[in-house]
């Protein structure tokens, strides 16, 4: 029973050209002009060694771990060094900023990083990035050292020794600690944020897919639903059935999405192919989950429903940086809070982490933040569809 209804929901998407074309043809149109627009500026544009100052006080003296940082990534004999910087006082600062002679400068408030631009970009999101994983690492050594300590006490070591804390915590740092890999002056794309949002973008629409399957196992919805409302079988094969065939025809979309970009467009996805597929895979289920919930919540057509599904998602591009690329910065630096809860920003920051850093706590961290907000909108579809009740069919 259930490998027939399967059958039969997947003959139902395939038949229904909206959603093909959305599913198939969409992104593949996409990521053609993408490349058509783009492809000419990838080789001229990419990172150059990038300009900032640092507010040389006594706060950023005394801090460690932010000098030691900052002088490596600042290294002349360094041939992958990432930034030309410029120890000065603020009010230097502020005049190479206001002379365009820098893209921002950083000064430390109470051990956490402020910077200050003049307009954002790719320079000043990578900036931001490298202050905020500074920031997190000397956290986790005060947090570390704070422990350490705690065990020299506990142990009986009336005579703390200072230098054998530092080597411990600091060979546990470079363990876990996160390092970002310039990777600019090799292969370097920026606009590949633009491929990861429709990559985004791809897994999001497959809301579309999984609100038709919902309507049409919903009396109010369609036809079918009202049959599938009295007949004699289980609800629940027809409804896991019809999902399960949506999201496979999804994973199909993405796996041609892949196939295209990277042999017929030569996207370089980095090293990481089948973690950036995971992450898709886990994203399409969350685009799912979001199509499941608006079709079951929201009471309108069907029109209405697909327009506000659609809505969202490019609201979530545009808040990711697909409209353009500075955005992502604007929404991080500004109201970091929305995309905290935008899945778009979940995939690409997740992507984007992959391709700058060498270990993968950001990546895990956005799989799981993905899958907490396929689970909510999933636990909310269920405690609605169990409240449903119909006068009439």
């Amino acid at each position: 029973m259930f490998t027939h209804h399967f059958k039969y929901a997947l003959k139902i998407l395939f038949r229904n050209r909206s959603l093909v074309f959305w599913t198939f043809a969409f992104p593949l149109i996409l990521a053609t002009f993408f490349h058509m627009a783009f492809s000419n500026i990838t080789e001229s544009e990419k990172l150059d060694i990038i300009n900032i100052a640092i507010v040389n006080d006594q706060e950023f003296r005394e801090n460690q771990e932010f000098r030691t940082a900052f002088k490596q990534l600042g290294d002349k004999n360094n041939k992958n060094r990432l930034f030309q910087v410029n120890y000065t006082t603020e009010k230097k600062a502020k005049e190479l900023l206001a002379d365009d002679k820098i893209i921002g400068y950083l000064k430390l408030i109470n051990k956490e990083p402020k910077l200050t631009f003049n307009y954002s970009g790719i320079y000043q999101t990578i900036f931001k990035y490298v202050s905020d994983e500074i920031s997190q690492t000397s956290k986790i050594i005060y947090y570390l050292s704070e422990e350490e300590t705690k065990k020299q006490i506990k142990n009986g070591d009336i005579q703390i020794n200072a230098q054998a804390i530092y080597a411990n915590v600091m060979e546990m740092v470079d363990e876990k600690d996160v390092k970002l890999k310039n990777i600019s002056n090799d292969h370097l794309d920026y606009v590949m944020i633009e491929f990861y949002t429709l990559i985004a973008m791809t897994c999001m629409y497959g809301g579309l897919l999984g609100m038709f399957s919902i309507n049409q196992n919903l009396a109010n919805m369609s036809n079918k639903g009202k049959r599938v409302s009295i007949a004699p079988i289980k609800k629940s094969i027809t409804l896991v059935s019809s999902l399960l065939a949506s999201y496979l025809t999804q994973l199909l979309g993405l796996a041609l999405l892949f196939l295209y970009t990277i042999f017929i467009l030569k996207v370089d996805y980095g090293n990481h192919i089948l973690l950036v597929i995971l992450l898709a895979c886990i994203g399409s289920f969350a685009g799912l989950s979001m199509g499941v919930g608006i079709g079951i919540q929201i009471k309108s057509n069907e029109q209405t429903k697909t327009g506000i599904l659609i809505a969202i998602t490019m609201f979530g591009c545009f808040l990711s940086g697909m409209f353009g690329i500075s955005m992502k910065y604007i929404v991080d630096q500004n109201i970091p809070i929305l995309n905290k809860f935008n899945p778009v920003n979940m995939i690409t920051d997740g992507l984007y982490s992959l391709y700058y850093y060498d270990i993968l706590n950001r990546y895990w961290f956005n799989i799981i933040s993905l899958l907490l907000f396929s689970l909510i909108f999933i636990l909310l579809s269920l405690i609605k569809l169990r409240r449903q009740k119909y006068d009439s069919i």
